[in-house]
């Protein structure tokens, strides 16, 4: 993607749902945003990007985020949602949430997989990020940005440098979700309304197309006039589900 960062998916999940993993390098360390839902071992795939000592970095533990966690030594995350990763349910990882049925995959990804069997496993972070704090991996540094609405504890990276933002799903091409039991669209809304003032010259999202600033400040604004709202999660799936067969 440039910038010494790298995409990463996990093939066997739908595209409608599938997390985008990414890989930044540092000179010293590098990082990892977001894990996926965890299907299959990550970290020695990450072997052939680098040599380097990773952090994983969990924007919000919904599943589809923080499923491999608990493959890294170092985890870090937000203080608001450290308990719901140290002890994860398919309640609070809204694994339970309608999204993880049989069409949510488009390969078994190893065999014996069931996906209604399918779980988040324990992965307690080891150093908690709040706003302001700062990521130096030693020839580039990223600023934490603490931005609720989509969850309580959802964060962005941004590196002033290169106007790069990491945004989870604070933001991001596609029908935005504010309407779940720990969601609040007040504060997405005042998130969004931080994003506005960021130099930002790419967001790389947590789903879907990266994109540039002049795009972010379209889909802020079509949500805030009450579009890019997912809606009725069972007529959302439905429809993605009927997109997603050929024709």
């Amino acid at each position: 993607m440039g910038d010494g960062v790298t995409l990463i998916w996990e093939p066997h999940v739908a595209p409608w749902l599938r997390c985008n993993i990414w890989h930044i390098k540092g000179r010293d360390r590098d990082l990892v945003i977001d894990t996926g839902m965890g299907l299959r071992p990550m970290t020695r795939e990450l072997a052939q990007l680098t040599e380097r000592p990773l952090s994983a970095i969990v924007t919000h533990t919904h599943f589809d985020h923080s499923g491999g966690l608990h493959e890294f030594d170092h985890r870090c995350g937000h203080l608001a949602e450290s308990d719901i990763i140290a002890n994860p349910t398919p309640a609070n990882t809204y694994a339970d949430a309608g999204f993880v049925r049989a069409e949510t995959f488009t390969a078994l990804p190893y065999e014996g997989f069931s996906h209604e069997h399918y779980t988040v496993k324990p992965a307690p972070l080891s150093a908690l990020l709040d706003e302001g704090d700062v990521l130096d991996l030693g020839n580039r540094v990223f600023t934490v940005f603490h931005l609720p609405g989509h969850s309580p504890g959802s964060i962005a990276l941004h590196e002033s440098a290169t106007g790069l933002l990491f945004s989870g799903d604070v933001v991001y091409d596609g029908d935005l979700i504010d309407d779940m039991d720990h969601s609040d669209p007040e504060k997405l809304a005042e998130s969004h309304a931080r994003l506005r003032e960021l130099d930002v010259s790419t967001v790389h999202a947590g789903h879907f197309k990266s994109f540039g600033r002049d795009k972010m400040i379209e889909i802020l604004d079509e949500y805030r006039d009450g579009g890019r709202r997912l809606g009725d999660a069972d007529a959302w799936l439905a429809d993605m589900i009927a997109r997603s067969r050929p024709h």
